[in-house]
């Protein structure tokens, strides 16, 4: 008999317990843990960081034990920004609220994090024994003195702890270099995601179908994507002929659906998404843009020098796209470029002809003989 499912199996994103990727530091008291973090994300100011912590006055309103005042630090350039809220505790609401972020730092003495940074200081063995079961995943281990030693009952869970890495507290650029390499293990893949089936109006013809190289726009398109090593897929209202294709679940929305519906297939891959009516695009383009990348914004996208916009659908969405992308469709918006255009996106700027949109008989003709008279691709 066949088991029945509530509830739609969806993929979900990796996440840790709060964010995308975390890390919890603990062992010594607020104040040190505070001011190393501070320190870190100085130097990793490219990166979009926060902190998550909680006031030590437990609020007011009641006292369950995972009810505080909690402080969110986000980490820009100039310094950083402090958030406060209360109420209870739900990783739910923390991971919409983290969602944005590369890395979030965790005061350890009030939070359990994914992975953990082990600060050595002898004044705090009790606490240490106290959360000793939350250091399943410790990164690598901080010394307060360079002759402190770990704690019998630290070797005896974790036999292993000797052999990790170990720094002392004054040590933040060796200390920032091994969380950079944490974040860099972390960063998206890419995948490629070709747009076909439009409705074609003014075209009268599907354009994912015109032949401006000797074969269909669409595989044109997926050939730049996959020489560039990407698992490209199509992206279909329908289903068609085609293996690789990612059918639309978000139903009559065009391209901003096809997006979305990438999304839900796969929310911890970065898309790289390409229209079939931009014939003029070639493999230095991909390539330009892949190089731009830049995993800490939104997405990164290509403008024309003196376009005022972005172009939505040449464009790399990551991971964290997706949730605004919803956030937009809960208003009553689908339009991908208005996301963009409030978004933290990496700007990519070109020469207009290159991303020449194509959309009536003429202007494909036109396109046609510029292309057959050029070497534009070589």
């Amino acid at each position: 008999m066949k088991k029945h499912k509530k509830h739609t199996n969806l993929e979900r994103r990796d996440n840790d317990i709060f964010a995308p990727n975390e890390i919890a530091i603990l062992g010594s008291n607020c104040g040190v843990i505070s001011d190393l973090v501070n320190q870190v994300s100085e130097k990793l100011s490219n990166y979009k960081l926060a902190y998550f912590d909680a006031s030590h006055a437990k609020s007011l309103d009641s006292a369950r034990d995972d009810t505080y005042q909690l402080s969110e630090y986000t980490f820009h350039h100039q310094g950083n920004v402090q958030i406060t809220t209360s109420g209870t505790i739900n990783k739910f609401q923390q991971r919409l609220n983290f969602s944005q972020y590369d890395y979030v730092f965790i005061n350890g003495n009030h939070y359990q994090g994914a992975k953990q940074i082990l600060i050595l200081d002898k004044t705090k063995e009790a606490s240490v024994l106290k959360r000793l079961e939350q250091l399943d995943r410790i990164q690598f281990v901080i010394k307060l003195k360079s002759e402190t030693e770990f704690f019998p009952f630290l070797e005896e869970k974790y036999p292993h702890i000797r052999n990790l890495i170990s720094y002392t507290i004054d040590e933040v650029d060796k200390i920032a270099n091994h969380i950079n390499n944490l974040i860099q293990e972390k960063i998206a893949p890419i995948k490629g995601l070709v747009l076909v089936g439009g409705k074609s109006t003014r075209m009268g013809k599907d354009k994912s179908e015109l032949i401006y190289f000797g074969k269909p726009q669409k595989e044109v398109a997926k050939d730049l994507l996959q020489s560039n090593n990407l698992e490209t897929s199509y992206s279909v209202q329908n289903s068609s002929e085609y293996v690789t294709e990612i059918h639309d679940t978000f139903l009559n929305l065009g391209p901003f659906g096809g997006i979305c519906s990438a999304f839900q297939k796969d929310p911890n891959s970065a898309w790289f998404v390409l229209a079939t009516d931009v014939p003029f695009v070639n493999d230095e383009i991909i390539q330009l843009l892949l190089q731009k990348r830049n995993s800490s914004k939104v997405a990164t996208a290509i403008k024309g020098k003196n376009k005022e916009f972005v172009e939505p659908l040449i464009t790399i969405y990551e991971p964290k796209a997706y949730p605004i992308l919803l956030q937009y469709l809960a208003q009553g918006y689908s339009c991908p470029r208005k996301m963009l255009i409030n978004s933290d996106v990496e700007i990519v700027e070109i020469d207009d002809s290159f991303i020449r949109n194509i959309n009536t008989p003429e202007e494909f003709e036109i396109a046609k003989k510029e292309i057959n008279s050029s070497s534009l691709r070589g």
